[in-house]
């Protein structure tokens, strides 16, 4: 039974192939080892950019050499400008492993037959391995970049090696990947390219300072349309498509949109924060409204003088927004005043009198004097340089008495009093050349504290007495309400505190509360430094802790320019505008009117499209004959409208007409008169 089974074994290798599998382990280390040194990290040393909470951009910041370099994400780059740049470029890319053996011999035969480099015969895989470590064009060079395109396709796979290269290809001065070039040339990501601007996208990273638009915009033209030539001898694109965006001007350099400048700095830069793509806690729509309110107090409170505004949701820690500055042009300007150290005047009182109360030396009723009194020479007196005698502690701190005050911290103890802070984690900072130890003058602001840190202060107390730190991203604020905190004070004395802060009298102008249907019931405190050098106003209202300053950035002093009166109607203003839904902006948002509101031009000109303007990205809510559309307006006679060349239906009952696109992408909308007159508008719907 078994004489018909042979014995299976191993064929006995011959010397060709030991040489074979000894060439082969040779050539793996060889591989392995030159992948290895590759630095990889250019890929993933990306741009920042951090985006508002609704996914609104704020602002990229620059790698640590300066380039603007954004991570290309695969997923929204326009199919069909990836599908080109592949055709043009490396045509086999999907089939060679990294290097294609045809086209590389070619180049080296017409190198070498020509003395130098003349054809180049990368693949894309090839390009991303000289972009992550450049070196001289030589054939050893070559050969290099050869053996480097083989192990980056082992590790990064087709998709990988196209997302490096999208990301790392240049386009002229310090942008890098197609991400940054199309925001920066085009006003928009690259997820919807016209066939002008995916041929310009192509051309430019060949020889792209050569090629700049911004510099050189008759040599992008000439690369551009060259490469629309060839798409169109490729049967890409029909003659009359090339013809027309041959025609589509070269477009200038535009700057990155700003917002929050200091925060999203920090953001971007914090321990950790290494996607791609950060989203913040900040509202870009809230922002950009407090900046422009900022802007308007700081012109009104003279020359040299600028405005900072912390807004933070108290539950969440979430900072919504951010002014460091009012963006004067005066010196100093640029500094973010949110982190410098100022002194708080008045404005750490509550916390003395919740820790009285907590300790058992005093409640809202104890009645105190308000006399003349003497500390071992610190003799403290009233901001209207009188007393006041007997008081209660809830009068007191509503009236921010400084007497009174003082003498609670002398109870409490400054060193104590210091550390309880220090402990919910703010920054108490005394002059140089003080005392070593803390003073009873901290009750009047004589140690500095950040904007910052005394937001953290007061919404411990509007979220009963646990201090927690301010969040930044999303992520952060997502586990807020799950984090211990630390506990400044107990719930009582807060809640104490907070009843007493809302009896204050609110500023100038401005009816009390109770008077008043809908107005913010706001727990506040005001302070203003020696000098009139800073102006603070801190709140607490229904779910936002605001902190408000007003001063010089180098610090000088301001005649009489109090916290109640150059703070107070600031911080009153911005819970007004808290009071009211804020809408995300968006995130280029047009800086004129629509260009056909643009001047008021004389009667018989012809149409003039309102809506949409030209350049406009429209949102659809969805596509086809079932979805909502957009009505279309323009000003003239018995129009009639065209999309992409198709004639759309009149409007019901003498209405607007309703277009309706089928799919996403780029369209030219045309409006008709009586006379044949036209006006145009190219859209984008997303």
């Amino acid at each position: 039974m078994t004489q018909g089974l042979r014995r299976w074994t191993w064929p006995r290798p011959g010397v060709r192939q030991v040489l074979w599998a000894i060439g082969v382990c040779i050539l793996a280390e060889l591989l392995l080892g030159v992948f290895l040194s590759l630095p990889l990290d250019g890929i993933e040393r990306a741009s920042a950019v951090v985006v508002d909470r609704h996914g609104v951009w704020l602002r990229a910041v620059p790698t640590d050499h300066g380039r603007w370099r954004l991570r290309a994400d695969l997923e929204r780059t326009d199919p069909v400008f990836i599908s080109r740049l592949v055709a043009m470029e490396d045509k086999r890319f999907w089939f060679h492993p990294g290097v294609d053996p045809g086209s590389l011999v070619r180049a080296v035969l017409t190198d070498l037959s020509a003395g130098h480099i003349r054809s180049g015969g990368s693949t894309l895989s090839m390009q991303l391995a000289r972009r992550l470590d450049p070196h001289a064009r030589t054939l050893r060079a070559k050969l290099l970049e050869a053996t480097r395109a083989l192990g980056l396709e082992l590790s990064l796979g087709k998709r990988g090696v196209l997302t490096g290269y999208l990301t790392m290809a240049p386009y002229g001065g310090s942008l890098e990947g197609v991400r940054a070039a199309s925001l920066a040339y085009f006003g928009h990501e690259p997820d919807h390219l016209t066939d002008a601007e995916q041929a310009l996208l192509i051309a430019l990273p060949q020889s792209p300072e050569a090629r700049r638009p911004d510099r050189r915009p008759d040599a992008a033209r000439r690369a551009r349309n060259h490469v629309l030539d060839r798409l169109h001898r490729l049967g890409l694109i029909s003659a009359g498509a090339a013809q027309e965006a041959m025609q589509e001007a070269i477009p200038r350099r535009k700057s990155f949109p700003v917002r929050a400048w200091a925060a999203t700095g920090d953001i971007a830069r914090a321990p950790g924060a290494t996607a791609p793509t950060i989203v913040s806690t900040l509202d870009a729509g809230l922002q950009s409204r407090l900046e422009i309110m900022a802007a308007q107090t700081a012109a009104g409170q003279g020359a040299h003088t600028s405005v900072a505004i912390v807004v933070v949701e108290t539950h969440t820690r979430a900072v919504r927004a951010l002014v460091s500055s009012s963006g004067s042009a005066g010196a100093g300007s640029w500094m973010d005043a949110t982190r410098s150290l100022r002194s708080p005047g008045s404005a750490l009182k509550p916390f003395i009198y919740a820790f009285a109360f907590e300790q058992g030396l005093a409640a809202p009723e104890t009645r105190m004097i308000d006399q003349k009194v003497a500390y071992e020479g610190y003799e403290p007196e009233n901001f209207d340089r009188s007393f006041h005698g007997e008081v209660t502690a809830r009068e007191a701190l509503a009236n921010s008495l400084n007497v009174p005050a003082v003498n609670l911290m002398a109870r409490v103890g400054p060193a104590a009093f210091e550390s309880r802070l220090e402990a919910a984690g703010a920054r108490l900072v005394r002059p140089k050349g003080g005392l070593a130890d803390p003073g009873l003058s901290m009750a009047l602001g004589g140690e500095g504290v950040d904007m910052r840190d005394l937001a953290t202060l007061y919404a411990a107390l509007g979220d009963g007495g646990i201090a927690k730190p301010l969040t930044w991203t999303q992520k952060e604020a997502a586990l807020t309400p799950a984090h211990p905190g630390v506990r400044l004070v107990s719930t009582a004395e807060a809640g104490q505190v907070l009843d007493i802060l809302r009896e204050a009298p609110p500023p100038p102008g401005r009816a009390p509360p109770s008077l008043s249907a809908g107005a913010p019931k706001l727990a506040f405190k005001t302070g203003t430094s020696y000098g009139f050098r800073d102006a603070v106003a801190a709140a607490i209202g229904d779910q936002w802790t605001v902190v408000v300053w007003t001063g010089r950035p180098d610090g000088g002093a301001r005649q009489g320019l109090t916290g109640r009166e150059a703070a107070l109607p600031l911080l009153f203003q911005v819970f007004d505008l808290l009071s009211h839904d804020s809408h995300p902006a968006s995130p280029q948002t047009p800086q004129s009117a629509p260009s056909a509101l643009a001047r008021l031009d004389e009667a018989g000109q012809g149409p003039q499209i309102l809506f949409p303007p030209d350049g406009a990205t429209l949102l659809a809510d969805g596509l086809g004959a079932r979805s909502r559309g957009f009505a279309l307006t323009a000003k003239g006679d018995g129009l009639r409208w065209y999309a992409a060349g198709a004639a759309l239906p009149d409007g019901v009952a003498g209405g607007p007409p309703i277009w309706r696109p089928d799919t996403p992408g780029f369209y030219i909308l045309e409006a008709i008169d009586r006379r044949g007159r036209k006006a145009t508008s190219k859209v984008r719907v997303k």
